[in-house]
């Protein structure tokens, strides 16, 4: 048995690899995703431009997505103690972040193993380079320009080996490119139009460009496969997306990054009661407001499109505070 490092752990995730015979085109739509994969490739030592860095007074997260802006803590903190937290702060949501991408690399491998069709096999080849990419432009940020990384969380780690433990391709494909590529999406789409620091904005557009391929190998492979699923299966499916959903939002507390710049357990602790108050009551800021009715609207309308929102998911997602979409708000 090989020695792993003390940063890593191994995951039981034998799963089938499925050999096809005929590799001529069979969706002529995921072939046409795959053409677009190949063409809109990019290099993150090349195409990105590290030179501009990150300006020694600039935050990286805008500062209205820190769960203590605008209370008595924030308001006595001088200018460079919440410049100290923006940093530790972003570093440890940027952190998750990039070993997201990683899981997504591990994940996409298996699919191209698993699927059966070649169109997917090839669209999926192109994804584990997209997410190696992903992981390589973040990893750079965090450790050359930022200077900070912190550990993924259990409640990551615990969804994280769960699609990777599945042998079934579907179920890996609604726990990645229909749920965390959904939340990711929002994630960068906000990063990219609101990060004070134009580095992280840069970087933030090009990953953009590679997720919405990502999440189109979802709405076309899932589908068909829906429809041939029995309603038991069906069922496990939509349980998976709920826990899926579940694991990405829930536990997602930056305690290490408030540990790091001095504040005690008491304080962290009434951190952690006024954030569930301030969540129970919607008072989010403009920034969380935002992100959070473009992920929940985008995941309602995604399961909805593949078949995966029965009533029972429908309550299970409004235990989570995810509920339909207004109107208005669907129409646009």
């Amino acid at each position: 048995m090989q020695k792993l490092p003390s940063h890593a752990h191994e995951v039981a995730a034998n799963g089938p690899a499925v050999v096809t015979q005929f590799l001529d085109v069979e969706t002529p739509e995921m072939r046409s995703l795959y053409e677009k994969a190949k063409r809109d490739q990019w290099n993150a030592s090349t195409d990105i431009d590290w030179d501009s860095g990150l300006a020694p007074d600039c935050g990286i997260l805008p500062d209205g997505l820190i769960d203590i802006y605008g209370t008595p803590y924030w308001e006595r903190m001088s200018a460079a103690e919440r410049l100290q937290l923006n940093r530790h702060f972003s570093a440890w949501r940027m952190s998750q972040l990039m070993y997201g991408e990683q899981f997504a690399l591990m994940v996409c491998g298996q699919i191209a193993n698993a699927v059966p069709g070649i169109d997917a096999k090839f669209f999926m080849a192109t994804q584990v380079m997209d997410e190696a990419r992903h992981s390589e432009v973040l990893a750079r940020y965090l450790y050359e320009k930022v200077g900070v990384t912190y550990p993924l969380t259990s409640n990551l780690s615990d969804m994280f080996d769960r699609v990777l433990e599945t042998p079934l391709w579907y179920l890996k494909t609604v726990g990645t490119q229909l749920v965390a590529e959904t939340l990711a999406v929002s994630l960068f789409r906000m990063l990219a139009d609101h990060s004070p620091d134009p580095l992280i904005s840069q970087i933030c557009r090009r990953i953009l460009a590679d997720e919405s391929r990502h999440m189109g190998f979802g709405m076309l492979s899932l589908p068909e496969q829906v429809t041939e699923l029995s309603d038991r299966e069906i069922e496990e499916a939509e349980d998976f997306a709920c826990v899926a959903t579940a694991g990405l939002l829930q536990g997602q507390f930056p305690q290490e990054a408030y540990e790091a710049v001095g504040f005690s357990k008491a304080e962290i602790s009434d951190i952690k009661t006024m954030r569930r108050t301030a969540a129970e009551k919607n008072e989010y800021v403009a920034f969380r407001q935002y992100f959070k009715k473009d992920f929940h609207t985008a995941l309602w309308s995604n399961m909805d499109k593949v078949g995966l929102l029965s009533q029972r998911a429908i309550d299970r997602l409004g235990t989570m505070g995810i509920c339909a979409p207004e109107r208005s708000a669907a129409a646009a």
